[in-house]
């Protein structure tokens, strides 16, 4: 009764909400077409993990009516016997810009002609890359030949957006339907907001220049649309408006590389957003702070290729970085599958789309189950774009957009037959053709050879053998009868066999004539050879442990130094040390010093060892780990050149844990650094103070209750007295005095707003020149000529606060007396001069005669490779100027960490404090002295002989890797060229552009 009843439901459409159509029809008579497709005999897999055999799909109208075994077939159906075949759900890419052109990036750099500083856009937010507004419909042009390329991978809905600007607007969700209108296509007009770091090809704006100042606009853009949505601006923002009003939608966030993820996912957390990342392909090198984002992930699959090292010279071009990535970037979505990360696949950033499947089944090969690749296709776009009712899965009221293939998808030799999309058919491949793919036995004239038909049905590939004489052959497949020509292998002339066949309802056998090279004819049969199933299972599981891909374990950082296993704070007992305390206890001949718990525990002479690493230190020299104050290592950019100001941006933003250079400042004994905003603009960024824990994540490097502190410029820099094409504010040393007692004054302006009770609008910049103005933040200020240096103080003790660091400052010995007297240290260079014109005055007695000024001295680099020899650049004082041993060794040493607060912790070698320590083979001033361990909270994180053993580890590696890339260019795979990529290093003048 039940099935009757469900019978005439169907029938008579109940199940089926009917919508009117409300379009005249101009071109024919106007018709609906209300019969039933109906689907039997399938295996339906409803959901990646479910499946219904012999089952029933019943379709009207573009929409799925009924899926089940049993069904009753309405009497108006279209009835397709499946006999076997399989269903899925059609795939879904998430993040796509198919129908829409990105618009061409505006000629020149933005530091050359006639730079744009303000937005070029009236009634829209203050900087043009920020575009919430943009409506991808207006621009939307559905491609039909692009359309057609996505429907042979078997897609069926894209999700598309204008890929331009940091805020990029609204996208769409688009049904691949060509034989559909506009309006059956269009799914969703709003599916989601889209956000990159990466600024608008439409406009020339400079703000921002940097990776920092993208993440200062959003967090600023943030707190503006919050501020607008109460009612408090009296302008229209058309920006801010459409931001408020997308909040709701997903956020899509192309961040492009695992720690761009991370960072952020750092701006959506301050603000209680939870971005969907664009992946990178690398998250499996950080996978445990990957998971921590909880974010769903929407990852490429543009796997690099293998490079071409045939040369052993080019070979040594490319990094080992480089080549472990090659390696395990195929394990990227099996690794986030096995830590329950849910993702989705895209075709974003393949060079073809045609490339999916093989990307899919290298991933499946590399681990990752044909399950999870199919849901990363179907139920999980679905899921994040907010459609699972309608699209990713079949079932009643979804769209009827669904695959028919021959096998599992995935599985070798499947065959994609059709695509069905709102109810429409594609056909990919004619499933009413005979698959001839196998290995068969071919017997013609006495003997025998060996066939093998592969590839696409209606288009197969032949390869004929006669023993181990591979044959020239070519096949024709077509109404299903098939020709197959192939050399004579009696002859040396090129004559050729030709068989022609009909292939009946037995596709294992089948016969015909063949036409021999003198035209001769005669019979041949063709066998398919049957597998020896004795043993199957032990054979298959031996074949896959011997063909499953090596994949090198990841370290941390993932390159070359890295390490397995993070190092762990040990309790070590140094025996009989030099030990350079910086303490009123001097240097302390033959002494022991105990670290227990990542602090310095006791420091004497016959000190029990208890259960400790005992480290015999005779000979050698203990000294506090080196800090420079001046650093540009570990970051991802130095400056945000935009605006004569950017306090609003910071350093620990763009702290950079793979950097090279912070394993060999360890190998220095350098063992924390301060990352300073470079020297564009009079008022720069805020810093990042760090201890340099070699394969630690940003967060971690980032020191615990950190000071704060802020980059301020003088001189030629910020005056752009050497980028000439710049026109902005201040271009004279005047100006750029005026320029800091204007946001000073307006910095006193806003903090009266702010405790005056009414609604403000919450300005980072200025947040951060009122911790200045209360001295709860800390300037060190690049400086070079004395009268400047004088302006700066007066400056500042005109709004009652000292500057904290003059670094550089070569002319500080002019006015070593007034900066004592007001208070301010100086972190200089040991023997720099004459290499611009202000700096003409600079003698290396510099640092002494500060010193015996009273200033609080300092040596800093400034430079990726000085930074690993500060204490020879300390030494050179004691020559010029006659300062004691200790005292120059405190200049990279306690003195330094007196300029950035953090001397209560480190600097010197007393109890309670931080286990920050190096053991010197020699004096450690000495340019024969190298760092044999280099300790950080009682964590070895740079030992001398670990690093040799290291270095023959990462030649045996690069070999093995060498061998697997030639390997794979020998079997006919794509390679790229070797080539080394050059990382950037960054100074004080570094101008870094972001696309």
């Amino acid at each position: 009764m039940k099935k009757l009843l469900l019978s005439l439901a169907i029938a008579c459409g109940i199940l089926n909400s009917h919508s009117q159509d409300y379009f005249p029809k101009n071109d024919g008579v106007n018709t609906t077409d209300s019969n039933y497709t109906v689907f039997k005999n399938a295996i339906i897999h409803t959901t990646p993990d479910t499946e219904i055999k012999n089952g029933i799909l019943i379709i009207q109208k573009g929409k799925i009516v009924q899926v089940g075994n049993s069904l009753s077939i309405p009497t108006n159906s279209v009835v397709i016997d499946l006999k076997g075949k399989h269903i899925y759900a059609s795939f879904i890419d998430p993040f796509t810009n198919f129908g829409i052109e990105k618009p061409k990036r505006k000629g020149g750099s933005p530091f050359r002609g006639n730079p744009q500083y303000e937005a070029s856009r009236e009634g829209y937010y203050w900087n043009d890359h920020i575009r919430p507004e943009t409506n991808a419909l207006t621009l939307f042009k559905y491609d039909t030949k692009k359309a057609t390329e996505f429907i042979k991978e078997g897609f069926g809905v894209v999700n598309t957006h204008m890929p331009d600007g940091i805020v990029r607007g609204t996208g769409l969700l688009v049904a691949l339907n060509n034989q559909g209108t506009e309006g059956e296509r269009l799914l969703s007009d709003r599916s989601a907001q889209f956000l990159s770091f990466s600024k608008s090809n439409k406009s020339k704006q400079m703000y921002p220049t940097s990776l920092m100042g993208s993440m200062a606009l959003l967090r600023q853009m943030y707190y503006d649309a919050d501020w607008y949505a109460g009612g408090n601006a009296n302008n229209k923002d058309l920006s801010l408006e459409a931001l408020n009003r997308n909040k709701n939608l997903p956020q899509i966030f192309d961040v492009g590389s695992r720690i761009n993820g991370f960072r952020a996912d750092k701006v959506g957390d301050q603000f209680n957003i939870q971005y969907i990342l664009v992946g990178g392909g690398d998250e499996y090198a950080r996978i445990d702070k990957v998971k921590a984002t909880n974010a769903k992930y929407i990852i490429p699959l543009d796997f690099p290729e293998a490079y071409d090292v045939s040369d052993p010279f080019m070979a040594n071009l490319v990094s080992l970085g480089d080549m472990r990535h090659w390696n395990q970037a195929p394990t990227n979505p099996y690794v986030l599958s096995k830590n329950g990360i849910t993702f989705s696949l895209t075709t974003h950033k393949l060079k073809k789309i045609a490339d999916l499947e093989t990307r899919i089944v290298k991933a499946i090969e590399h681990g990752l189950d044909k399950k999870t690749a199919i849901a990363a296709l179907t139920t999980i776009p679905a899921e994040i774009l907010g459609k699972s009712n309608l699209l990713g899965s079949i079932k009643k009221g979804a769209y009827a957009n669904f695959l028919i293939s021959k096998d599992e998808l995935f599985s070798k030799d499947n065959i994609i037959y059709e695509n069905w999309i709102q109810g429409h058919k594609n056909i990919i491949n004619d499933m009413n053709i005979t698959d001839i793919n196998g290995k068969y036995e071919l017997s013609v004239s006495g003997k025998t050879y060996d066939l093998s038909i592969s590839g696409k049905t209606s288009s197969p590939k032949a390869e004929l053998k006669l023993g181990e004489t591979k044959l020239g052959t070519k096949i024709n497949y077509k109404n299903d009868w098939v020709t197959i020509t192939f050399t004579d292998p009696d002859t040396t002339k090129t004559q050729y066999t030709r068989i022609i066949s009909k292939i009946g309802d037995n596709s294992n056998f089948w016969s015909g004539k063949t036409i021999l090279p003198n035209g001769a004819q005669t019979s041949f049969s063709v066998k398919k050879k049957t597998e020896d199933t004795a043993g199957t299972k032990d054979v298959k599981k031996d074949a896959k442990k011997k063909d499953a891909p090596e994949v090198l374990p990841v370290v941390y950082p993932n390159i070359a130094y890295g390490n397995t296993q993070l190092p762990k704070p040990e309790t070590i007992l140094f025996k009989n040390a030099t030990v350079w305390t910086n303490e009123i206890e001097g240097i302390m001949q033959t002494t022991d010093v105990l670290i227990k718990n990542g602090k310095i525990s006791a420091i004497g002479k016959n000190l029990n060892s208890g259960n400790a690493r005992v480290i015999d230190a005779t000979g050698k020299h203990l000294t506090a780990g080196i800090i420079d104050e001046h650093s540009h290592i570990a970051a991802a950019a130095i400056n945000e050149a935009g605006h004569n100001s950017s306090a609003e941006v910071t350093i620990e933003d763009v702290v950079d844990p793979d950097d090279i250079n912070i394993y060999r400042n360890l190998a220095g004994g350098v063992t924390s650094i301060q990352i300073l905003h470079g020297s564009a603009n009079p008022i720069g960024g805020r810093s990042a103070i760090i201890k340099l824990k070699w394969g630690e994540d940003a967060n971690h490097l980032i020191y615990t209750n950190a000071p704060k502190f802020i980059k301020f410029a003088l001189g030629e820099n910020v005056k752009q007295s050497n980028w000439q094409s710049f026109s902005r504010f201040p271009q004279s040393r005047m100006g750029v005095e005026q320029l800091y007692v204007d946001y000073f004054s307006r910095a006193k302006e806003y903090e009266k707003l702010k405790k005056s009770g009414v609604p403000y609008r919450k300005d980072t910049e200025m947040e951060t020149m009122v911790e200045i103005l209360n001295s709860e933040r800390f300037i060190s200020c690049h400086s070079y000529v004395q009268s400047e240096i004088n302006m700066l103080m007066k400056v500042a003790e005109k709004f009652n606060f000292k500057i904290n660091t003059f670094t550089h400052i070569l002319e500080g010995y002019k006015v070593a007396d007034k900066m004592a007297a007001h208070g301010v240290g100086g972190s200089t260079f040991s023997d720099w001069w004459a290499y611009k014109y202000e700096v003409n005055d600079a003698i290396p007695y510099n640092a002494a005669i500060m010193h015996k000024q009273g200033v609080v001295t300092a040596i800093n680099s400034d430079d990726g490779e000085m930074s690993r020899r500060l204490n020879q650049e300390a030494a050179k004082s004691v020559k010029y100027g006659g300062v004691s041993e200790e005292d120059a060794l405190k200049f990279v040493t306690l003195n330094p960490a007196k300029l950035l607060h953090i001397d209560d912790r480190v600097g010197s070698i007393k109890v309670g404090k931080d286990a920050d320590l190096v053991l010197w083979t020699d004096h450690p001033l000495s340019i024969y002295a190298k760092a044999e361990k280099t300790i950080i909270e009682g964590a070895i994180y740079f030992d001398l002989e670990k690093d040799k053993a290291m270095r023959q580890s990462i030649t045996k590696e690069k070999n093995k890797l060498s061998t697997m890339m030639i390997k794979a260019k020998n079997s006919g795979l794509k390679t790229q060229p070797a080539k080394k990529k050059e990382k950037q290093n960054f100074e004080c003048e570094t101008l870094e552009t972001i696309n």
